[in-house]
């Protein structure tokens, strides 16, 4: 079920289909035949069906290209060597371009409104066994397992699926999630709420549709004071058995593995990936698009601005092997 809920969007107004005709015109493109195709869909290169428009932008998701299903993507001339026997819409901004047509199949993708809420009846609660707080507002189509406990002035909006024996404390807000089974999220935290993606602009900055969900999976804590943004096309994804501490900061569509630990203050940016069993030290930093490896272990304060293969230990700015950086340390030389 929730594996189909993901796939169709349930969680954002979509229009069912879109012409080739119609992105050509939005994108200024006339190289293609405007014959009656229509597309289903804007999705990324490992997720994108035959009649789903993708889109390639960065040479780190070249070894995608033979897993391709799409016969439509959206990318620059310098990847045009790299693909053949596909429909391509040349561009000069791939993401500025995958925005706009982005919005043209969710018109609504920006609009963040505040939900009315619905009163939910007594004998479901009841049932249930789930106990509310004080000030809780549910919106609309929103499941709630049995056992689970919502804290006061907590705002749980439309469309949300949270799993049974879940705890979430006072003051959190949560949109554009489903949530397994056992998690606890503490005070203050924010989950599903756009991300910060956007075109700077001298004039005005537009911003990136992000029809992305978060999945949090079962056996989770969420600190307080989390902030976790949803997917821009693809998902957030936090692993079972995942321990967030307070005031960590994670970006669109990072991955997080299961059994890791995170402590205060850390920072992901956007896209990355981390294995399983990780365990980082607090305000380290994770630039974007990276990859992770399992059992990896980063010393607080490290900024990773590079991948980091499997079992290692790293620290410093920017983040090498442990070994490599006490040694530096020790012998008097500069480290940042």
């Amino acid at each position: 079920k929730k594996l189909t809920l993901m796939n169709n969007n349930i969680f954002f107004d979509k229009i069912d289909k879109i012409s080739v005709k119609n992105i050509c015109e939005k994108l200024k493109i006339t190289n293609i035949s405007k014959k009656k195709i229509f597309l289903k869909d804007i999705k990324t290169l490992d997720e994108a069906s035959k009649n789903d428009l993708t889109f390639l932008h960065s040479s780190k998701y070249l070894h995608l290209i033979p897993k391709i299903k799409s016969e439509f993507i959206i990318t620059s001339s310098r990847f045009t060597k790299h693909i053949s026997k596909k429909k391509l819409f040349i561009v000069e901004n791939v993401l500025l371009s995958v925005a706009k047509i982005t919005e043209l199949f969710y018109p609504n993708a920006l609009n963040e409104k505040f939900v009315s809420g619905e009163k939910i009846k007594n004998d479901y609660l009841k049932s249930k066994k789930i106990i509310l707080g004080s000030n809780v507002i549910i919106g609309k189509n929103v499941k709630i397992g049995n056992n689970t406990f919502i804290g006061h002035n907590t705002i749980i909006e439309d469309n949300v699926i949270i799993g049974k024996n879940c705890s979430i404390s006072s003051n959190v807000i949560i949109k554009k999630t489903i949530i397994g089974n056992n998690v606890n999220i503490l005070d203050g935290a924010v989950i599903g709420k756009k991300g910060f993606g956007f075109f700077p602009n001298k004039e005005r900055n537009l911003r990136y549709p992000h029809i992305g969900i978060v999945i949090i999976k079962n056996n989770v804590e969420i600190g307080s004071n989390n902030t976790i943004d949803r997917g821009s096309l693809g998902n957030t994804i936090i692993g079972e058995n995942t321990f967030l501490d307070n005031q960590v900061h994670i970006a669109h569509n990072v991955i997080i593995g299961k059994n890791c630990i995170i402590t205060a203050q850390v920072g992901f940016a956007g896209s990355s990936k981390l294995g399983n069993n990780v365990i980082i030290g607090g305000q380290a930093g994770i630039s974007g698009h990276l990859e992770i490896g399992n059992n990896v272990q980063i010393a607080g304060g490290s900024g990773v601005i590079k991948n980091i293969p499997d079992n290692s230990k790293v620290m410093g700015y920017p983040a090498k092997d442990i070994r490599i950086f006490l040694k530096e340390n020790k012998n008097g030389r500069q480290i940042r």
